[in-house]
């Protein structure tokens, strides 16, 4: 490998490490009530299915940045998947393999839509190159595994930061709607100060939304009860 090649490669690595963070803290939120056992196996098999399909995306990823209201759609399912994720933080665990699956569904959908930022940049850096993609990606794999278990590790002893897990991952939905070539731009010809204003007013609302949703939730249990 070329000194050229190599320092693509060492690029598509920091871009992936990166633009990953956003990535760690899905899955350290989608497995954190996992029990114990469990939690590898969801890290493991969320993961390689992400990374599959990122790799595939990667190929048609500046066709689809294209394409009108993708961006946003997909701000807006990761805004549903972030106040799920935060409802979900004093549920009680429900049976271990559906909870497995539940937890890989979510890693899996999640990455996929917070990867359109992370394929163009690595496309566009890799030029082409399909075996430095894949090489990047694998390489990445084992750096995302570590950064999510780390952070479940974090949360079980300071509970604060699945709170801002959860608005950071309404913080990115936001900055996913702004890029929008449709929205954003007409959201932007309203009032250009709104891509400062609209990513940290999701994160507030999921933050929001969810602690509300989870406390009607229990007090619906309690009735039942």
């Amino acid at each position: 490998m070329d000194q050229a090649l190599l320092l693509n490669l060492l690029e598509i690595i920091l871009i992936n490490i990166v633009l990953s963070g956003d990535n760690a803290v899905v899955i350290a939120l989608a497995c954190r009530n996992l029990p114990e056992r469990y939690k590898k196996k969801a890290v493991f098999f969320g993961t390689l299915g992400a990374v599959v399909l990122r790799v595939l995306l990667t190929f048609v990823a500046v066709y689809l940045l294209t394409i009108p209201f993708l961006n946003f759609i997909g701000g807006l399912l990761l805004l549903w998947i972030a106040v799920n994720l935060l409802k979900g933080e004093e549920e009680e665990d429900i049976k271990a393999n559906a909870t497995l699956m539940a937890a890989v569904r979510t890693i899996i959908i999640a990455d996929l839509i917070m990867s359109l930022d992370n394929v163009v940049a690595v496309a566009g850096v890799a030029n082409g190159n399909v075996t430095l993609i894949i090489i990047g990606l694998l390489i990445s794999i084992p750096l995302i595994i570590w950064g999510s278990q780390l952070l479940m590790k974090i949360m079980e002893k300071f509970p604060i930061i699945i709170i801002l897990g959860a608005g950071l991952l309404g913080y990115t939905a936001g900055e996913m709607m702004l890029k929008d070539q449709v929205v954003g731009h007409f959201l932007e010809s309203i009032l250009p100060g709104l891509h400062h204003i609209i990513p940290f007013a999701l994160a507030a609302l999921v933050i929001i939304v969810g602690k509300l949703s989870n406390r009607s939730d229990k007090e619906r249990g309690l009735m039942r009860g």
